[in-house]
C-alpha cells in the first residue's frame, strides 16, 4: 500500500522559508509525475508545482521565482523550498502524483504565514 506523508509545515513570518517533505512509501514514486498541491481556507485546492520522473518542472504562476521542487528517488521523497513566503501562502499543503489520485490524499501539512 502507497502513502505520501507531508512533514515540513510551520508558522512563519512573511519573508520567511521553509521547506516541505514528501516521503513515499511503495513503488509508485520513481515513475510517477509527483505534485504539490494546497488548499487556503475557503478555497479550492491548487496545484502549486509539479515535477516529472525526469525532472522536468512546472510552477504555477503564484510561486514561480520564489518556490523550488526537486524529488530524490532515491529517498522516494520529494521536497518544496519556500522562500519569500508571503500571507497568501497560507495554507495545507499536500503532495500527491500528478494528476492527483484520491486514494493517496493525506493529511497534508500546515503552512502559516504571519507576523
Amino acid at each position: 500500500q502507497v502513502q505520501l506523508v507531508e512533514s515540513g509545515g510551520d508558522l512563519v513570518q512573511p519573508g520567511g522559508s521553509l521547506r516541505l517533505s514528501c516521503a513515499a512509501s511503495g513503488s509508485i514514486f520513481r515513475a510517477n509525475t509527483m505534485a504539490w498541491y494546497r488548499q487556503a481556507p475557503g478555497k479550492q485546492r491548487e496545484l502549486v508545482a509539479l515535477i516529472t520522473s525526469s525532472s522536468s518542472i512546472y510552477y504555477a504562476d503564484s510561486v514561480k521565482g520564489r518556490f523550488t521542487i526537486s524529488r530524490d528517488n532515491a529517498k522516494n521523497t520529494m521536497y518544496l523550498q519556500m522562500k519569500s513566503l508571503e500571507p497568501e501562502d497560507t495554507a495545507v499543503y499536500y503532495c500527491n502524483l500528478f494528476p492527483g489520485r484520491s486514494l493517496y490524499w493525506g493529511q497534508g501539512t500546515q503552512v502559516t504565514v504571519a507576523s
